[in-house]
């Protein structure tokens, strides 16, 4: 399956052609103190792009029975996360791992839980469309059908040309690059932490969100080991950048990792990666429950209890030497979580800009499948 994904990869991204036309420098949405996302040189941003993109993430006609879109598995809602335990594709298929959100997803130098090879969203739009272990969308086989559906729509037709005007047709090319060019523009940086720790606002925080923040960076809890810089997380690359970091990490969540989900492992064979899984960020984790890689906890106050008890299996050999137990009482708790609450980005949400832009009535929306209100 992954050749067959390469070689559809490489036709996407070999196809030869004039120079993209000059486009206007896209205007990122971003406050002075956060550079922007690294972007490769061949797919440079526009808000013809983004736009195109973000019809894209929200059509379902892109899956093999116009079931299932980008969205169905990334809610705006949730941070574009789905709170499912497991991702859910085409025909009820669950796969085994939890649909990750994506706020600030264009600043991770590696995608994924477990894959250091996954590192370009252009490719990584592949997998949710062709991938058949498991099926998401399905549409192996169905490329000339799906491209002819969307060539045929008036939408499509003006916003092809209009973000690509040196390849405006509709193909694999240029919907994997509008499609990253959308992820690249889910930046999140407006929560009530950012406006008391970057802009000054003492009354942004309460005084049990201010409690939390330093038991969060106290060596007790070693949150922040993990946990760490502007996005929570120490995988991260910025357009300043030269190196990336990138945080694979064993949080004593099995003694024994199942099969289907073993962590880095599945891709080095190296026994020391038994259970390592990429770090997430924390920005808006109060609205992506359930958590871990597999979604077996279901919200904050147990993910701190597993951290507290030094993770469910306590004596993996390959468990993160930062996961070592701790004492909490209940008001630290209730800060703690408070804090977390305060990275949640209200204006990220509900931002206009991000949402469907179907209308109702749209075939693009015909008998989505979405995930269920309660998770």
């Amino acid at each position: 399956m992954l050749r067959r994904l390469v070689t559809i990869g490489a036709a996407a991204f070999l196809i030869a052609g004039a120079a993209m036309a000059e486009t206007p420098a896209y205007e990122w949405p971003l406050p002075t103190w956060m550079p922007p996302p690294p972007v490769p040189a061949d797919n440079p941003m526009s808000a013809a792009k983004v736009d195109l993109g973000r019809h894209l993430f929200h059509d379902a006609r892109l899956s093999r029975d116009g079931t299932v879109a980008c969205v169905s598995c990334h809610v705006q809602a949730r941070a574009f996360s789905d709170g499912r335990t497991v991702a859910v594709g085409i025909h009820g298929t669950t796969g085994a791992k939890n649909a990750p959100g994506l706020a600030n997803v264009g600043y991770l130098p590696v995608l994924t839980w477990a894959n250091p090879h996954m590192r370009s969203l252009e490719f990584q739009a592949l997998i949710p469309i062709f991938g058949e272990n498991p099926d998401e969308m399905g549409s192996t086989g169905q490329e000339a059908t799906i491209l002819a559906t969307l060539a045929a729509d008036p939408y499509y037709a003006a916003a092809f040309p209009r973000a690509f005007p040196d390849h405006p047709a509709p193909d694999l090319f240029t919907i994997t690059r509008a499609l990253a060019a959308f992820q690249r523009s889910l930046i999140s940086v407006t929560s009530p932490y950012d406006a008391f720790k970057r802009q000054g606002d003492k009354t942004a925080l309460s005084e049990a969100a201010r409690r939390g923040e330093q038991l969060f960076f106290d060596h007790r809890f070693e949150c922040y080991h993990c946990h760490s810089g502007v996005h929570f997380t120490d995988t991260l690359q910025t357009a300043r950048m030269p190196e990336a970091e990138v945080g694979f990490h064993n949080t004593g969540l099995y003694r024994d990792y199942p099969a289907a989900v073993p962590g880095l492992i599945e891709l080095t064979g190296r026994p020391q990666d038994a259970g390592r899984f990429r770090t997430p960020s924390l920005r808006n984790v109060a609205v992506t429950a359930p958590y871990m890689h597999d979604g077996s906890i279901p919200d904050l106050r147990a993910v701190i209890a597993h951290y507290a008890a030094g993770g469910r299996a306590p004596d993996h050999p390959q468990k993160d030497g930062m996961i070592q137990g701790f004492v909490a009482t209940e008001a630290e708790i209730a800060d703690l979580i408070a804090f977390l609450e305060s990275l949640t980005d209200q204006n990220f949400l509900t931002d206009p800009r991000l949402s469907d832009p179907w209308p109702e009535s749209h075939p693009a929306r015909a008998r989505r499948m979405m995930p269920p209100a309660g998770g």
